[in-house]
């Protein structure tokens, strides 16, 4: 009889070589994966001999709640031996890793965690964003956009009162609201970045200000999953000071002074 284990992998953020060695010898030993929906596919190669049963969760939709994806992980513990419950980024960030542990070992299942590469931290850096530039930024925020509840989480408004980077996840949905919130904190002017399947082959992306994104993602028809940053961070980025140095330098020709009407910052 095999002994029942689970092992919670982080798949990190979207390409499929930023799952980490230890996450790649677990799934080799897995006998059977319970898969998220935003993982890249690829990853389950490292599984060939396993059973992969997909568990995933999207907006709008749920292949399996919560509480069947914590029954499938002891029943095929009993029945198969190791399972991994393969998560996308890490499991420990709004991934309901604890949940998932908790109830194994209510039931005396062992248990192990491979942590992932968290995509609040490795999209941005795609990007040429350092969340924690030196003396442009000394913290940051990872927030959820959106609670178990459905609401926009209260954080964002604290958030939106301090000088730190701010990375929202699961926000598009919100990003009116969100951004709202940080007009009235007087943040206008604050570059934000919207980064979309970030650090895959579909990534798509979209730059502006607290004044400008909204419009932004609504011609660039950006959407869910999405990561937004916001801060000072993103003008200094690599990648896009020069388009932002580039529209500061037109915006007072063009568009009248301070270049307030400016809608570009759009790639």
């Amino acid at each position: 009889m095999k002994r029942p284990k689970l092992i919670l992998v982080g798949a990190g953020p979207g390409d499929a070589e930023l799952i980490t060695l230890k996450g790649v010898k677990a799934l080799q030993s897995a006998n059977v994966v319970l898969y998220d929906a935003l993982i890249n596919r690829d990853i389950l190669e490292h599984a060939s001999g396993a059973k992969k049963i997909f568990v995933g969760k999207r907006k709008g939709y749920h292949a399996r709640s919560q509480e069947e994806i914590n029954k499938l992980i002891v029943q095929h513990a009993f029945e198969s031996g190791t399972v991994v419950r393969l998560k996308g980024g890490d499991p420990f960030i709004f991934g309901r890793g604890t949940e998932e542990i908790d109830y194994a070992e209510s039931f005396g299942v062992e248990t192990e965690t491979v942590p992932g590469i968290t995509s609040s931290v490795a999209v941005p850096a795609y990007q040429g964003i350092s969340l924690t530039k030196r003396h442009v930024a000394e913290s940051f925020w990872v927030i959820t956009g959106t609670t178990s509840s459905g609401k926009l989480s209260g954080d964002v408004r604290l958030a939106a009162q301090s000088t730190a980077t701010v990375v929202i996840l699961m926000g598009m949905s919100k990003i009116n609201q969100i951004m709202q919130l940080f007009r009235k904190a007087g943040k206008g002017e604050v570059p934000v970045a919207v980064i979309q399947n970030g650090t895959t082959a579909n990534e798509y992306f979209g730059c502006g200000t607290v004044d400008t994104i909204d419009e932004v993602v609504r011609d660039k028809k950006l959407g869910s999953p999405a990561i937004i940053v916001i801060g000072e961070v993103v003008r200094q980025s690599v990648k896009l000071r020069g388009l932002y140095e580039e529209v500061n330098t037109l915006a007072p020709h063009v568009f009248g002074p301070e270049g307030k009407n400016v809608k570009l910052f759009k790639r």
